[in-house]
């Protein structure tokens, strides 16, 4: 077996560089919450500003679908080829990209650097035995499991595959350097471990960090901040179009619930609300 421990300098080395990749880690979430937590704060200014808009405009659409879907129906009763328009898409709230929970890194192997000579093939084999033969199983399933599993351990000890009986050995709880046969070999792959899950928890942060930068409200925040370093209000002027907006619609509702199949003006309303809902499902 190649011995694969590491001396006292690099294992203090290696220590050096996970903690270092640990504080990069933190500076990064912690620039990823700062940055999250003022976009939460411009979309809070933006629904207390403009959600009660959207919830009435919203209302409104639908109100307005029913109604030109009643038409459409009764159109189609009448002989005539009608259309319904589409359906109208509610208003979604903004939601940022939030980090998953970080695992915990495992454990760090305890008792220094003691060596410990490696076990043979043959009582890795046992140990693989004592743990997982079927005659120990505390269930029919259990019994399956193990009878699977120590398949795999006769074929490694005939094969004399020492990396799979290792394997096989540690998924079922056994001490690392009771494995490896030296506690080096253990805090190898402990760093080797650790190493990984910080990697991988970087790459889910910058991942993270990618999807709130081009995020529509982190654009909407950075587009009103620099409006606003010039005096301008955009979220009034957003509200103002808002209410124009709803104002429109009330109209439209009410001329809607007005109109009888047989109007010539049924045909024109109907089709100028396809064509509107419709543009709008485009720009969607």
């Amino acid at each position: 077996m190649t011995n694969t421990a590491i001396s006292r300098h690099g294992l203090e080395r290696r220590r050096s560089q996970l903690s270092d990749l640990r504080r990069y880690l933190q500076v990064q979430e912690q620039e990823f919450e700062d940055l999250r937590a003022q976009v939460q704060g411009f979309v809070g200014r933006y629904v207390e500003s403009l959600g009660a808009s959207y919830l009435e405009l919203d209302a409104l659409e639908s109100q307005l679908h029913n109604a030109t879907s009643g038409l459409a129906e009764a159109l189609r009763s009448s002989g005539i080829a009608a259309r319904s328009p589409l359906a109208p898409q509610a208003t979604a709230l903004p939601v940022l990209p939030q980090l998953p929970a970080s695992a915990a890194l495992p454990p760090e192997p305890v008792g220094g650097q003691v060596e410990m000579t490696p076990p043979s093939l043959k009582t890795l084999y046992r140990r693989a035995a004592m743990r997982l033969h079927p005659d120990f199983a505390g269930s029919e399933a259990d019994r399956c499991a193990r009878e699977q599993s120590m398949m795999l351990v006769n074929q490694a000890y005939a094969a004399s595959n020492r990396a799979q009986l290792e394997a096989l050995l540690l998924a079922t709880g056994e001490d690392p350097v009771r494995v490896s046969g030296g506690n080096t070999d253990a805090l190898r792959n402990w760093l080797s471990r650790c190493e990984q899950l910080v990697q991988g928890r970087l790459r889910v942060v910058q991942a993270h960090m990618a999807l709130l930068t081009v995020h529509p409200m982190h654009r909407l925040w950075l587009a009103i901040a620099q409006a606003e370093t010039k005096g301008l209000d955009p979220l009034s002027v957003m509200a103002s179009r808002l209410r124009s907006q709803i104002g429109e619609r009330r109209q439209e509702l009410y001329i809607g619930l007005r109109l009888q199949p047989q109007s010539s003006l049924a045909q024109a309303f109907l089709h100028r609300r396809i064509e509107r809902m419709g543009a709008a499902a485009s720009a969607g």
